[in-house]
């Protein structure tokens, strides 16, 4: 579907980051800014599907490069 352009480690740290975020929307029940956590379904689905709409767009990879 979308190419890969996300390395191991910048996968891992992004789905860390997202279940974290998403964490603190459940831990911080009356806080006025709790909505501002569910910004961690970002990193978390790209993290999980391995591509970042953003990289595409400036043309970057984390991807180690494919060796023939």
């Amino acid at each position: 579907m979308f190419p890969r352009n996300e390395g191991t480690l910048d996968r891992v740290l992004r789905v860390i980051l997202g279940v974290a975020l998403l964490a603190g929307f459940f831990f911080f029940p009356d806080a006025s800014y709790r909505w501002a956590f569910l910004i961690g379904v970002v990193p978390l689905l790209t993290g999980l599907v391995g591509s970042c709409p953003l990289y595409r767009i400036f043309g970057l990879s984390t991807c180690p490069l494919k060796r023939n």
